[in-house]
């Protein structure tokens, strides 16, 4: 029985650390924007490689069903 009671201090010792050092990091302020900025970069790459690269895209090309290979 104690050591079921350790264990689940344990436990709830665990889980106010974690909300401890969750709210704390909310209150942080960024210096710039810079994480957000490549951040969306990224993003708007992601989206036109994924309609550069679909299946139609890829496979009504001019070497689709000619024969060739590269």
């Amino acid at each position: 029985m104690v050591e079921l009671t350790v264990f689940l201090g344990l436990m709830g010792l665990a889980a106010v650390w974690m909300v401890r050092t969750l709210l704390r990091r909310g209150k942080r302020r960024t210096e710039n924007a810079d994480g957000l900025l490549i951040e969306l970069a990224r993003t708007a790459q992601a989206s036109s490689d994924r309609s550069s690269y679909s299946s139609n895209a890829v496979h009504n090309s001019a070497t689709y069903g000619s024969g060739y290979r590269p």
